[in-house]
């Protein structure tokens, strides 16, 4: 275990989110708010400086990441951030229990957007600023943004692990040869296409404020609004319209938009996991529509809800623009499904991935044909390459333990929960990363009720579920820290 290399990049974490902090004191002195909310902020600030120096001011021999270190950079970097995070809440005095104030910045981070504050729109701008600037930060991961724009602190080979462990998703690929050109990239892409989501919800009339809060949990796909009424406060078509679409196009894998700039149109298109991800959005969209135009004035009004509820939460992002939750069980269900279900790989949406429920149904499907033809050799593929074993291997336990996790969520927060739909729902919301559920988590209720040992535990499953679990697990196994 190399702890130099932790220390350091913990360090440096700490250091960029120093910087970010003067991005809401900025709008603080806009607004010009209370003396209280500039103190919350600059002793936040001060703390993550004063932590950066002591974790770094020694370097480390070996510059060397192993796969066990990123992952272990990548969980603390997680837990760190949402306990630092939380301090302009709680020192402020709005949100005076401290887990709730960590509760609140997880979900944000980790794009959630999960919520116990009562009423939103009772925050300062600044506040509600950060809630919804760390989607932002957290959409592409923290320690992407270190490596891109960092000096180098670390090889190329170890920057691949560190990205490996906060990348979502069941595959890592490398557009170029150098990690950092790489960030950089794709960065970019995710900053050009956040600024364009801010243009078109302005054009639409909706407030430039509203419009960068909005356009950051789109980016993320972390559903956190200015409003209590989310999207739907707006009453436009045109910004639900806007909204929805866009999170499509976050939740696509953005290895796909390099491939555009390059030109590669023919390698976009063929890309297997894009096609299953647009015929899921496209058949649940119909299904929902079929579902609640009984109780909808007309067709178009029906598909404007059924696409944008689809798109908000297959993408995990967890806008509302109505009570889904006056829908009919079969809507329930499929929303339950896309849910779990979640965007694509190399997205900013939580989720298990479209990547991995194509091989599990392919691997359901060969499981079929060697019964039926025992002798027959089947090769389970994506994108016309056969996966190795080892690598379907690994999807099926990553499944196994997902499952596992997920139940024990389950149990701990059935304890504090007034019934199973609440209790089911609030564990695939916070572990998928969607946000709101069912029952009294659902788009009109909040996680307020929840004692202090639940909302940890929803905390846990929010961070846990946006690093895909090994990470978080890898924390607690006691050879994880040994030396050597």
């Amino acid at each position: 275990m190399n702890h130099g290399m932790i220390k350091l990049m913990i360090s440096r974490m700490l250091l960029i989110l120093a910087a970010l902090l003067c991005v809401p004191v900025l709008v603080a002195w806009i607004y010009a708010e209370e003396a209280k909310v500039f103190i919350s902020f600059a002793i936040t600030k001060s703390l993550c400086l004063i932590l950066s120096f002591l974790l770094g001011f020694k370097r480390p021999n070996m510059k060397e990441i192993y796969a066990k270190e990123g992952y272990i950079i990548c969980a603390m970097s997680w837990f760190i951030m949402s306990a630092i995070g939380a301090l302009p809440f709680f020192l402020s005095g709005y949100v005076p229990n401290f887990m709730d104030a960590m509760f609140e910045t997880a979900s944000g981070f980790t794009t959630t957007g999960s919520s116990v504050i009562p009423n939103i729109e009772l925050l300062p701008h600044s506040l509600i600023f950060w809630r919804s600037f760390t989607h932002l930060i957290g959409g592409m991961g923290v320690l992407v943004f270190v490596i891109a724009i960092m000096p180098n602190a670390a090889s190329n080979s170890a920057n691949v692990n560190v990205l490996k462990a906060e990348i979502p998703g069941p595959v890592f690929g490398k557009l170029l040869p150098k990690v950092k050109d790489m960030t950089r990239t794709l960065y970019t892409i995710y900053l050009c296409m956040t600024m364009l989501v801010v243009i078109l919800l302005w054009l639409g009339h909706m407030p430039l404020f509203d419009a960068f809060v909005h356009a950051f949990g789109i980016a993320g796909t972390g559903g956190m609004s200015s409003k209590m009424a989310s999207i739907g406060a707006y009453h436009s078509v045109y910004i639900e319209y806007v909204v929805a679409i866009s999170l499509v196009f976050f939740g696509m894998n953005f290895n796909l938009y390099y491939l555009l700039l390059m030109k590669q149109f023919k390698l976009f298109f063929k890309n297997e996991e894009l096609r299953w991800y647009i015929f899921i959005i496209s058949a649940a969209t119909l299904l929902i529509t079929w579902s609640i135009l009984p109780m909808s004035q007309n067709f178009a009004e029906a598909l404007r809800n059924a696409f944008f509820t689809t798109s908000s939460l297959m993408t995990t992002a967890g806008f509302c623009t109505v009570d889904y939750n006056k829908w009919p069980a079969f809507s329930h269900v499929i929303i339950t499904i896309i849910s779990i279900f979640g965007a694509s790989a190399g997205s900013t949406a939580g989720g298990l991935k479209i990547y991995r429920v194509a091989v599990l149904f392919k691997s359901v499907k060969a499981e079929i044909i060697r019964t039926l033809s025992p002798n027959r050799v089947y090769f389970i593929q994506m994108d016309n390459k056969a996966l190795s074993k080892d690598t379907v291997r690994g999807m099926h336990a990553y499944f196994a333990v997902y499952m596992f996790i997920f139940g024990l969520i389950v149990l701990l927060v059935s304890l504090d929960s007034p019934d199973f739909t609440t209790a089911f729902s609030a564990t695939v919301a916070t572990f998928n990363n969607i946000g709101p559920g069912l029952g009294a988590v659902g788009p009109t209720g909040s996680f307020a009720f929840y004692n202090n040992f639940s909302k940890f535990v929803l905390t846990f499953s929010m961070i846990a579920g946006r690093l895909e679990i090994l990470p978080v697990l890898l924390c607690f196994r006691p050879k994880t820290w040994k030396r050597g």
